[in-house]
């Protein structure tokens, strides 16, 4: 039983956090720190687990805080692709033990630190496209599923649109709202909800409107550049410790 161990709560309150301060709208794509951060002491797939419940209740808080300020287009085009990405995680759930998790999460964490770390953002201000949206959500509907990890490929569609922090949250929020209670059926048909995952569940929740809370009060009133780099960094130390040990795994 984990909840006597030290080392799950070690890293499962600051993954925790963490995720509820970039749903907050601070951070971005920093939540897909969090199921590696956990996966280090446990199973990805029973970290994702533990998680969506979770992040369904963080939803709730965060689309209460944004609501009225959304990107109607930026959802119409993104959540078509994200529901058949979802679709397409849970057709190919059984192929993915926990080694082949740990390879794609350590390399989801390197690819997306690198990418923040060295800034590497397209020009701002575009319109949206339709299929470029379509790829985007379907990519972030299929990471979201495996390691809740879809936030990156959302914000790579949607940063370059230039929207204001505030509206750029709540999109983010209401898609993924969305996303994570439709997550639920195919989790719950996968045997995922074990009574102990979802004991997990139930001892960390209380994090989750504190997480918003704090991601909400800083999106307000700090610079995150820092933070950004900061991220980026345990988001490369973490992802190359996953990536080996997946890979030695095999």
């Amino acid at each position: 039983m984990m909840l006597t161990d030290p080392a799950f709560y070690l890293v499962s309150i600051p993954a925790v956090l963490l995720y509820g301060i970039s749903k907050g709208g601070f951070g971005g794509s920093v939540a897909v720190l969090s199921v590696p951060m956990m996966a280090l002491v446990m199973p990805p797939t029973q970290a994702a687990a533990i998680m969506l419940p979770i992040l369904v209740v963080m939803d709730f808080f965060v689309v209460r805080t944004y609501w009225g300020h959304y990107d109607r287009l930026a959802l119409r085009v993104l959540l078509p692709g994200a529901i058949f990405g979802i679709l397409l995680g849970y057709l190919s759930a059984d192929a993915m033990n926990d080694s082949y998790m740990r390879i794609m999460v350590g390399a989801i964490s390197l690819l997306f630190g690198l990418q923040s770390l060295f800034a590497m953002r397209a020009d701002v201000q575009r319109k949206h496209n339709p299929v470029a949206g379509t790829l985007y959500g379907t990519v972030a509907g299929f990471t979201s599923f495996s390691i809740h990890a879809g936030g990156p490929p959302f914000t790579m569609y949607l940063m370059p649109k230039g929207l204001a922090p505030l509206l750029f949250a709540g999109t983010a929020g209401l898609f993924f709202a969305v996303v994570n209670v439709v997550k639920l059926v195919p989790y719950t048909l996968l045997g995922q909800f074990s009574a102990d995952n979802l004991l997990y569940s139930l001892a960390l929740v209380p994090l989750a409107p504190v997480g918003v809370r704090i991601g909400h009060y800083l999106v307000r009133r700090s610079e995150p550049a820092v933070y950004y780099r900061i991220i980026s960094f345990f988001l490369l130390v973490v992802g190359a410790k996953l990536l080996w040990e997946g890979v030695t795994g095999v």
